[in-house]
């Protein structure tokens, strides 16, 4: 039921995405052949659009041939066309539509003003009519220059944004140290160390060998605990066995864990991920809990599947189910859930930390009034970084309620991981692919 609601969401965003594709490129070819056109020159003139048909031709049997690949489940090991189809796909169909934005803001402009504007009717035009009319041309004038300077501005920002995001920002990884405050810790356990690696997406956007420089800086930190919360391919056609391969150089005293992502879940990968784990020492937990001892004392971990927020008729759907019989009064619990939107139930469950990511971020971070803004916002309230609830707090308790109460039994966190890859497009912009080094201290 569960797989029939995605594979129709599914439809529907690819329906979306091929619509924009083939507008937006349609757009930008006409326009290319429109520049071609004004070039005096004969012979350039019929190069450059002899140049341009050789291109489109190039590129439909590029992109036709990825297709024909991935139908017959040709596994993707990262390459610089796809990724670079990628970048050009997402920031050409971002820059036509802020194009045809500032079209639409200008065409609604232009319909008020002669909607509010008087029009005297005149059999003959006066010296002075002239120059009302003159000025009312100057002022439409005034209003195209804006609209058109506008356009070309919104049109460029994607592809200038976009490009360094595209080269500079999309393997800067970089780890981020924090310290978590856990109630009851015991005093053995105060100041151990978790790795937290997350969103791999082994794919055409993330090269095995970033996957394995990513390991080799997760390894020098040197944690007691190693973990992968999720997303280890895109699509069923990425090298799950290869990622995990990567992956399984990871070295961690207590060993490498994880969890499933919706990504394993869209790809039917799940128990193929629990397999390959348990095929190279690691361990994947779907809804099971393990028991982790340092310094002769204990830690409970928690791993469940992709916590879906809807069911196959869209409706609501309970998160956690089952997870109470895992968690433990006696020992600290640690819950791997790749979707962040579980943790105010892990906090109602009685989880002093949930470990997550799925968000990525939001892959891009603008400022827009001394405000970080993230698309990720849409999702969920949790996009990256520390966030906090009161421990056994009801699960139905808003942000804001819940920033108003207080818990005599103390904070349930949530670390939010900005992720490894990228999907939709292979850029970052503000959020730089991220490996976590957590602290736990007692509270």
């Amino acid at each position: 039921m569960f797989h029939g609601w995605l594979l129709y969401l599914g439809t529907f965003v690819a329906i979306v995405a091929l619509l924009l594709a083939f507008l937006s490129q349609r757009y930008w070819f006409a326009q290319a052949w429109r520049f071609a056109g004004r070039i005096q020159h004969s012979a350039w003139r019929k190069g450059l659009r002899s140049a341009l048909l050789a291109l489109l031709a190039g590129v439909a049997l590029m992109a036709i041939t990825d297709v024909v690949q991935n139908l017959g489940g040709t596994i993707s090991r990262g390459s610089w066309w796809s990724a670079f189809l990628g970048y050009w796909l997402s920031s050409s169909i971002l820059s036509y539509l802020l194009i045809k934005i500032i079209s639409a803001l200008d065409w609604a402009w232009g319909r008020l003003r002669s909607a509010f504007s008087a029009r005297p009717q005149v059999s003959s035009v006066s010296p002075a009519a002239a120059g009302a009319v003159a000025r009312t041309d100057g002022i439409d004038q005034s209003r195209r220059h804006f609209f058109h300077s506008a356009g070309l501005l919104a049109g460029a920002i994607p592809f200038t944004s976009f490009a360094y995001g595209f080269v500079a920002e999309r393997f800067r990884f970089q780890v981020r140290e924090i310290q978590i405050p856990i109630v009851n810790l015991p005093p053995a356990l105060d100041g151990i160390r978790i790795t937290q690696l997350s969103d791999i997406h082994a794919s055409s956007f993330m090269p095995l060998a970033e996957v394995r420089r990513a390991v080799g800086m997760a390894n020098e930190l040197g944690s007691a605990l190693t973990v992968v919360t999720g997303d280890f391919l895109t699509t069923r056609t990425d090298p799950l066995a290869d990622c995990i391969a990567e992956l399984s150089r990871l070295r961690a005293p207590l060993g490498v864990w994880g969890c499933n992502g919706n990504h394993e879940v869209y790809a039917r990968a799940e128990s193929a991920a629990a397999t390959l784990f348990r095929r190279h020492g690691m361990h994947l937990l779907r809804a099971e809990n393990a028991e982790l001892r340092w310094n002769g004392s204990a830690i409970n971990l928690i791993g469940v599947d992709y916590q879906a927020q809807r069911d196959a008729e869209g409706n609501r759907a309970e998160m956690l189910v089952g997870v109470e019989r895992l968690v433990r009064r006696d020992v600290p619990n640690i819950l791997l859930s790749h979707n962040p939107n579980s943790f105010p139930r892990a906090a109602e469950l009685g989880i002093e930390l949930s470990l997550a990511g799925h968000t990525h971020g939001g892959q891009v971070r603008v400022e827009i009034l001394n405000e970080g803004w993230s698309p990720a916002r849409f999702l969920t309230p949790y996009v990256a970084g520390l966030y906090q609830r009161p421990l056994l707090a009801p699960e139905h308790l808003t942000e804001t309620e819940v920033s108003s109460s207080v818990s005599a039994a103390g904070i349930s966190n949530i670390y939010v991981n900005r992720g490894l890859g990228t999907i939709g497009a292979p850029v970052r912009l503000g959020v730089p692919p991220e490996i976590t080094l957590i602290t736990l201290r007692r509270a």
